[in-house]
């Protein structure tokens, strides 16, 4: 600090948060948080406001926000976090806004049971009660199109493709430099299979740094395509004979500085830890799959033939697989990992976390042994075949998946009784709408034969 001695009952995180607010100029803060299916909530105070927003939080009407309140105790309180404070780039700059991510808590300040934020908190705890640190590297694809209601795509590129005059590739560079700048570390960027689909992929880091950049990361793409008069979105699968959007989740623990996962002894250099982990993941994979493809449209995406997972299998070498064990280079112990294909983009990411993470720790607290890997293409088996190696498959639809996580003790016991009664019930209310609505589909198909 610059000689100024720091304010009575102030950290030294909030303390930076007041040198950074003067040296921006900034006058206003959004406060972010999520509900529970990941929707971005904010609202904006000045300055003047932030003693108090760190000292008390700041009250706002939980009532209003998916699964959070009953109208007779909509009193909710949100906390900012001073760790995640940054400036806010697509805002005017000469006088700075800035945001911070908040947790919610009751009057009083009692955690938000809740609030997806504590959800992936209480799981972390969990994990560092067992001596491990959880890192996650999430692989977020979404498409470009011409605008919200006209899915027009911005290029015909398939995968790494350069596709002049190259619109999308000046969003997507555009994107990346704006997240740095937002303290949102990245790793690559690039053209995906699909048409006008592309990919940028986040830095790892630890699980619940990644779920907030998971959240800013979403914000940035779309400001950054309404800026141009474009339209990104990350819905699963918005083209019909092509690839869907998936979020392959890169997931590894640590001890310390040690990757619990290596094991440079091992045929696949992974460790005890890590195979168990793994099997957990793949015993579970079904029940938790309604948080971690939580919409009507992610089953359109979850079809054999279009790179997405349908098999509960795993193997190291082959991407139809639901997981994916990337290849040991010597000399990069901590890249160790597993990869997490079902996933896709429009989840949330603090549920998504928090239920992989669960399923991966029963994995271990429960020894279950890992099944063998398989390498051949599972969509090109002959049904006898799979039986024969007891090869299940993924959720076909939403009502399947509600109905798996329902009866899921894991699911429950990750979300927690009041997200977990929450998720389910939003979830049967969309698939009701969704099974009674009248498509375009049986419009087309029916109306001028029957």
């Amino acid at each position: 600090m610059s000689g100024k001695p720091q304010e009575a009952g102030r950290s030294e995180a909030t303390e930076n948060v007041f040198r950074k607010v003067k040296d921006h100029n900034v006058k206003f803060v959004e406060m972010w948080f999520t509900d529970i299916l990941g929707y971005h909530k904010s609202f904006s105070v000045t300055v003047e406001e932030l003693n108090r927003a760190f000292e008390e939080g700041l009250g706002f009407d939980g009532s209003s926000v998916e699964g959070f309140v009953r109208i007779d105790e909509s009193d909710m309180v949100a906390v900012p976090d001073p760790s995640t404070f940054s400036i806010v780039p697509w805002m005017p700059l000469e006088s700075a806004t800035a945001k911070m991510t908040c947790d919610i808590h009751w009057p009083g300040q009692q955690p938000f049971e809740g609030d997806p934020r504590y959800v992936l908190k209480r799981n972390l705890k969990r994990a560092s009660d067992m001596g491990f640190g959880c890192y996650v590297g999430p692989e977020l694809e979404y498409f470009y199109f011409r605008s919200n209601e006209n899915t027009g795509v911005l290029d015909n590129g398939g995968y790494f493709d350069v596709t002049p005059p190259n619109v999308a590739s000046e969003l997507r560079r555009e994107t990346v430099l704006l997240l740095e700048e937002m303290g949102v570390g990245v790793e690559y960027s690039h053209h995906e299979v699909a048409p006008s689909q592309h990919e940028i992929d986040l830095r790892y880091t630890d699980a619940l740094t990644m779920a907030d950049n998971v959240m800013t990361y979403r914000l940035a793409v779309k400001q950054v395509a309404i800026k141009h008069g474009y339209y990104a979105t990350f819905m699963p699968k918005p083209l019909a004979g092509v690839n869907g959007s998936g979020m392959h989740v890169h997931i590894s623990l640590f001890k310390g500085e040690r990757n619990a996962f290596f094991d440079k002894d091992d045929a696949y250099h992974l460790s005890k830890v890590g195979k168990c982990f793994l099997a957990g993941l793949l015993r579970h994979a079904a029940e938790i799959t309604a948080v971690t493809s939580q919409w009507v449209n992610s089953y359109k995406r979850l079809v054999p033939g279009y790179e997405a997972p349908v098999y509960i299998t795993w193997a190291r070498r082959n991407r139809s697989d639901l997981i994916r064990i990337p290849l040991y280079q010597p000399g990069r112990e901590k890249s160790t990992r597993v990869e997490l294909r079902s996933p896709d983009p429009a989840c949330n990411p603090y549920l998504t976390f928090s239920v992989i993470l669960a399923a991966g720790l029963e994995g271990i607290n429960k020894d279950y042994p890992l099944p063998e890997p398989t390498e051949e293409n599972v969509f090109e088996m002959k049904p006898e075949e799979q039986a024969r190696r007891g090869i299940k498959t993924l959720p076909g639809s939403l009502v399947e998946a509600i109905h798996l996580a329902e009866e899921s003790a894991l699911v429950r016991e990750a979300l927690g009784d009041h997200v977990f009664h929450s998720f389910i019930q939003n979830k049967k209310i969309e698939w009701d709408l969704y099974r009674t609505s009248v498509t375009d589909y049986e419009l087309k198909r029916y109306l001028p034969v029957l």
